[in-house]
């Protein structure tokens, strides 16, 4: 390759558009034969690069835009590829954005119409006649004996897929853990439903992906087809691609190897949804000529920011050894709040985001959606504007939301049988199935408990709770919600059934726990069950609207995961204790030697940091539920990469806003730089005095 080889197209794009590229992104641009592997750090102009690289192959080196395929990870990022690419080169032929589902897609439909096989799309598609998940449902009961709840069915298709993007062979699909309860099962009666259970072929998203493979794997004419239909195929969001998605590329590309892969194994945070980031760690090993470049500038956040972030990173071992740099201003160090109850959340970031002149500088990050409805319901009494970047937010439509108010329903009307068969195993009472058929054909008008103790033939255990239980409901009777709720928990007992309802069915007992906390957090300074009721359903459709505000002056609302590939100008990551993020499973599997839930809690941690451009402020608290929590191990690591000396929390009154004023004591002589640590040297502990020697 020539030093001056490409200058006067980087100039003519200078000249025209104004981008100008660094050496790195040149040499991206100007490699273009063979195995190349661009490893981009967040920030660094990827989608830039790959614009120009593919321009500088149809302008420059003469290769028919046709024989050009661009893969992406979803049609959004499709679509934006194909607009910035007409951007850039408004003259030249469209090039093919799109999907590996799309591109997968293809192959299996020339595969099967070869076939004479007449198949029918379950999953995706305009209005499909038949649903995959109705068709688990389905199975579900028949199998369970009861109804699949929308946890289970995400866990379901979640395992379903996880095991075909995996290519795990059918004997081993036991081996893949899901909680659901006869998941292997259901799996199975799902597959043979779908292959001989209906006149057609059933295809869901994941067999398109699996059938291509095969496809090309099985007849040789289909492979050579696609195989010399591209000469030059690029990846992009990489780190997020599957092992079956892998293998594809590798078949269309067997014959030439011109294959651009462009990713960053630090932002791989999908493999739950079966992401195989080790794929890029032995890369080499599929492609010995591979050429691997780095993009290690940042061009959108502070050096305060990108310092922390790249320090932080490292604290994984499975990753190329990157480091991430920027040329911007030095900017804010990086903040830690510590308050002392995870409820002052959502209030102390209304009170501060309040202030701004352009809400849509900023945003909040969560890895649980359950977080974001205390976030919407106190913005909202703030009067701030806000978008919901996740709204598939079940939170609404969720069992125990619905067990709530169905006890509330029984507070107005306690003669409603069919509200009290709903709650009846929720609550102390202990009651039978049998007990309560004998109340369905009894019309006497009088309250469903009462008939209970005359005609339910009860055990004298089962008639003192029942009569407490009778009280409890009194007592609600035009009580505010919020007390409400809490006699709910505990006098009616419906806490102590969500703990054995979790043991049984495999449900997190936090995630529960946090439905109700949420549930009283908006029960809050509601007077009546009626307002609370009423306050929910405009929730829920604040909830559907706020998606309309995307682009608009808004706070955004979004889970780490949700909000990759965004950046905004202020950033506040919430939530952030042991047990969230890293989740406590993350933790047990690195205590039996399996780092990898946590190495990925890592990269998600550092997709959240990496979005902010100027400011960056960490949240963590000290109680949750009135027990004592810790801060996240992740947050401990900023502090220390940072040198922010732990908070001294003052016990001074709370002021009208609920928020606890913190008051950090700095230590001067603190090290400000982790390069200034040097082995052999002794540190003193700011509160204990105590010498200690760095070995």
């Amino acid at each position: 390759m020539h030093v001056n080889e490409g200058e006067a197209f980087f100039q003519q794009k200078k000249q025209e558009i104004g981008v100008s590229l660094n050496a790195v992104q040149k040499k991206a641009v100007l490699q273009t034969e063979g195995p190349l592997l661009l490893l981009a750090s967040p920030g660094s102009g990827k989608t830039t690069t790959i614009i120009m690289r593919i321009g500088y192959l149809i302008q420059e080196k003469g290769i028919q835009a046709s024989r050009i395929k661009a893969v992406t990870f979803s049609k959004a990022a499709a679509s934006d590829m194909k607009e910035r690419f007409q951007c850039f080169f408004p003259k030249l032929e469209p090039v093919d954005f799109s999907t590996i589902h799309s591109l997968a897609f293809q192959i299996t439909r020339n595969y099967l119409t070869k076939k004479n096989t007449n198949y029918e799309l379950i999953e995706g598609g305009k209005q499909p006649k038949l649903n995959k998940k109705l068709i688990l449902r389905d199975i579900f009961k028949r199998v369970n004996k009861n109804t699949i709840t929308e946890d289970q069915m995400d866990e379901l298709t979640t395992y379903i897929s996880f095991i075909k993007n995996k290519l795990i062979d059918e004997g081993e699909w036991s081996s893949v853990q899901c909680d659901v309860p006869q998941a292997e099962r259901i799996f199975r009666a799902y597959e043979t439903y779908k292959e001989a259970g209906y006149h057609k072929l059933l295809l869901d998203y994941d067999d398109m992906l699996t059938i291509a493979n095969k496809a090309l794997e099985r007849d040789q004419e289909i492979l050579r087809h696609y195989q010399g239909k591209y000469d030059y195929l690029l990846t992009d969001e990489s780190q997020d691609t599957s092992l079956v998605q892998h293998a594809i590329i590798e078949k269309l590309v067997e014959i030439h190897e011109n294959i651009c892969v462009v990713a960053d194994d630090d932002q791989s945070i999908y493999t739950w949804r079966a992401a195989e980031p080790k794929y890029l760690l032995n890369f080499k090993e599929v492609y010995p000529a591979v050429k691997i470049l780095m993009m290690e500038q940042n061009y959108r956040s502070s050096q305060e920011i990108v310092k922390t972030a790249n320090q932080f990173i490292k604290r994984n071992k499975d990753r190329y050894d990157k480091n991430m740099f920027t040329e911007n201003p030095l900017g804010e160090p990086v903040q830690i709040k510590t308050l002392t109850n995870y409820k002052q959340q959502a209030k102390y970031l209304a009170t501060v985001l309040s202030e701004l002149d352009n809400y849509q500088d900023a945003a909040v990050l969560f890895r649980n959606t359950s977080s974001s409805i205390m976030l919407m319901n106190e913005f909202d009494r703030m009067g701030i504007p806000f978008y919901m970047k996740d709204t598939d937010n079940r939170f609404f439509s969720h069992w125990v939301v619905e067990d709530i108010l169905n006890f509330m329903r029984l507070t107005f009307n306690n003669r409603r049988q069919d509200i009290f068969e709903k709650i009846a195993g929720k609550m102390n009472g202990y009651n039978t199935k049998a007990q309560l058929e004998k109340l369905r054909g009894i019309k006497n008008n009088e309250p469903v408990i009462n008939n209970l103790l005359q005609f339910g033939q009860l055990m004298d255990y089962q008639v003192k709770e029942l009569k407490q239980c009778q009280m409890v409901f009194r007592q609600m009777e035009g009580a505010a919600p919020l007390d409400v709720i809490k006699r709910i928990r505990g006098k009616l007992g419906y806490e102590k059934v969500l703990q054995k309802i979790s043991s049984s069915l495999g449900f997190r007992l936090e995630n529960l726990k946090g439905i109700l906390n949420t549930l009283e957090e908006i029960a809050d300074r509601l007077e009546t069950m009626e307002e609370f009721a009423k306050r929910l359903r405009y929730l829920e459709s604040l909830l559907k609207t706020s998606q309309f505000k995307k682009g608009k002056n808004a706070v955004t609302f979004s889970t780490f995961h949700s909000s990759k590939g965004l950046e905004f100008k202020q950033v506040y990551m919430i939530d952030l204790i042991e047990g969230v993020i890293p989740s406590k499973e993350d933790v047990d599997a690195a205590e039996v030697g399996n780092r990898e839930p946590l190495e990925e809690a890592v990269r998600l941690f550092y997709v959240g940091m990496t979005r902010a451009e100027q400011q960056l402020e960490l949240i963590t608290y000290r109680k949750r539920d009135g027990v004592e929590v810790l801060p996240s191990q992740f947050v401990q690591d900023v502090r220390r990469i940072v040198a922010i000396p732990k908070p001294t929390i003052q016990m001074e009154k709370l002021p009208p806003n609920g928020i606890k004023q913190h008051t950090r004591i700095p230590n001067k002589n603190a090290i400000k730089d982790p390069v200034e640590i040097k082995v052999g040297e002794s540190i003193k502990h700011g509160s204990s005095g105590v010498e200690r020697s760095l070995i």
